[in-house]
């Protein structure tokens, strides 16, 4: 895994390690227990894969730019923001192995400095009027924000159609990273079009990234830290359920919505529905479905010219669908 991240950012090792030490420096500050939390932050990142999708559009259109760093900076500020808030929304204590910061230090002070994440990565963007890049970051989190909310709505009665599935997904999880595709291209040319068809791709890969990580609720060998049938133990709602719910037969359907409504901490009933699932077709219905969203997003990357960028932009893709965490 680690070999495939390395190759993806070769063409962009530079700016990715540019990118870390400009980063650190923008996390310090006077308040000590502010800048004690900032280096536990930074001292426990995860891949960087939003900043990769920045630095990676931009070299593919043209060369990254200081606008691209701040770009990378912002969408790495935002995310880490949203990871803070939704430890305390989800009474999380351990994120990447590490304890999260509500864990350590309380709610109060988890919320403030999510808050304060957001305040820098506004301040970033205004400072040097990016005004295009805040923009795309501001409808970000608005989408993010509302695809919660509406998760939280429709659980409560376990009515989720695929439609709505998706437009969950599509909030909660891609329009960050559709965000990162589209900030990339903004950051080297002002073309309203060309922003769009990036932010178009990063929403389809978004869309197939989390398809996968619902996919890792099903299988035995499950390592990306989350156990099997998580989802169905929090009643939530993912599309080989979907599928195996709209295709059940009446009294199927009555046992599994029960299942999922009145039995989700019985451990023997959540392995019988993940075994239903599986012999249904829930499984093989959603990966075909990932990897038509995962080849819809290939052939908008056929439509640039070759070079290392994309070639890393089409491998990052294929990692989201074929990782094994």
């Amino acid at each position: 895994m680690a070999k495939i991240v390395n190759t993806i950012k070769q063409p962009i090792d530079e700016e990715m390690k540019a990118f870390e030490k400009k980063f650190y420096a923008s996390m310090k500050t006077n308040v000590s227990l502010l800048d004690r939390i900032m280096q536990y932050i930074v001292r426990r990142k995860g891949k960087q894969m939003r900043p990769m999708f920045v630095f990676l559009t931009a070299k593919m259109l043209g060369g990254t730019t200081e606008k691209t760093y701040r770009g990378a900076a912002l969408v790495e500020l935002i995310h880490t923001a949203t990871l803070v808030h939704d430890d305390v929304v989800d009474d999380s204590s351990i994120r990447r192995g590490y304890f999260s910061i509500n864990a350590l230090w309380k709610n109060k002070i988890a919320v403030l400095v999510g808050d304060y994440l957001l305040s820098k990565s506004v301040l970033l963007a205004t400072d040097h009027q990016d005004f295009d890049l805040l923009t795309a970051v501001s409808n970000a989190i608005r989408e993010m924000s509302e695809g919660e909310l509406l998760q939280i709505e429709k659980a409560r009665n376990l009515d989720i159609t695929e439609g709505i599935y998706f437009e969950i997904i599509r909030q909660k999880t891609a329009t960050l990273i559709a965000a990162c595709c589209k900030i990339g291209a903004l950051s080297v040319k002002s073309d309203e079009n060309l922003a769009k068809k990036m932010h178009r791709f990063g929403e389809l890969t978004g869309i197939a990234f989390q398809i996968k990580d619902d996919l890792f609720d099903y299988t035995s060998t499950n390592i990306i830290g989350k156990p099997v049938g998580i989802d169905i133990k929090e009643q939530k709602m993912t599309l080989p359920l979907i599928y195996s719910i709209n295709t059940a037969s009446k009294t199927e359907k009555k046992w599994l919505i029960r299942s999922v409504k009145k039995h989700n901490k019985n451990k023997k009933r959540v392995r019988e529905v993940i075994e239903y699932v599986k012999n249904h077709g829930g499984l093989n219905y959603a990966e075909q479905v990932m990897y038509d969203y995962r080849d819809k997003a290939l052939r908008i990357l056929d439509e640039f010219e070759d070079n290392e960028a994309k070639q890393s932009l089409k491998t990052l893709l294929n990692y989201v669908v074929e990782r094994k965490h």
